[in-house]
């Protein structure tokens, strides 16, 4: 809990700090949210069995550069005693409620591939440090990547899918929280 209260707070002072500089573009971003947590290092290992219970996402985004954004988020998910955790192929003894909390620094390269002819399409890596919770607390080093599709000509609604991989700092000592896959499909707007 301790650590919770040390990151909400840490994401307050950041957030704060950030919005000190309205000369920049923010957006949020709200949608779903599914968990790989099957013990493979294949991101797209056995879809049909992710986690996707109560699969709600959001984040708030700026872009202090037109390449570089920095973005906060959260999400809310859940294991079922009908979910696979990590190689516990038996049911789960009972549910589990997953809570994340994200930063992340993101790089736009989209239009060193694209040009400027494809405005509507935005490519984007991300890295950064999580805070997760599945039955104890872990922090996860996070590295990802996504695609931003602009719904209108003015940029200010779009569809994002993103994946992240998200590494355990206590890997071989974390149970249930440990390295897993966390994928997003968030409509995105301009604020």
């Amino acid at each position: 809990m301790k650590k919770l209260i040390l990151i909400a707070l840490l994401v307050s002072f950041s957030l704060s700090a950030f919005a000190q500089r309205s000369d920049k573009d923010w957006y949020l971003s709200v949608g779903v949210n599914a968990i790989n947590s099957l013990g493979s290092q294949s991101p797209i290992y056995h879809p049909e069995d992710w986690s996707f219970q109560n699969p709600i996402a959001a984040a708030v985004e700026l872009n202090w550069t037109e390449k570089f954004a920095i973005e906060q988020s959260i999400t809310f998910n859940g294991f079922t005693t009908e979910n696979r955790i990590d190689s516990d192929y038996n049911n789960l003894k009972e549910d589990y409620n997953y809570l994340s909390l994200d930063t992340h620094v993101k790089y736009y390269f989209g239009e060193h591939i694209l040009g400027d002819r494809i405005d509507w399409l935005e490519l984007y890596v991300n890295a950064g440090i999580g805070f997760f919770h599945i039955d104890e607390t872990n922090m996860s080093a996070n590295l990802g990547g996504g695609v931003l599709v602009w719904l209108n000509n003015s940029r200010t609604f779009g569809l994002r899918a993103q994946t992240i991989g998200k590494f355990a700092f206590n890997h071989p000592d974390s149970g249930y929280d440990d390295n897993h896959y966390q994928y997003h499909l968030q409509a995105v707007f301009k604020l």
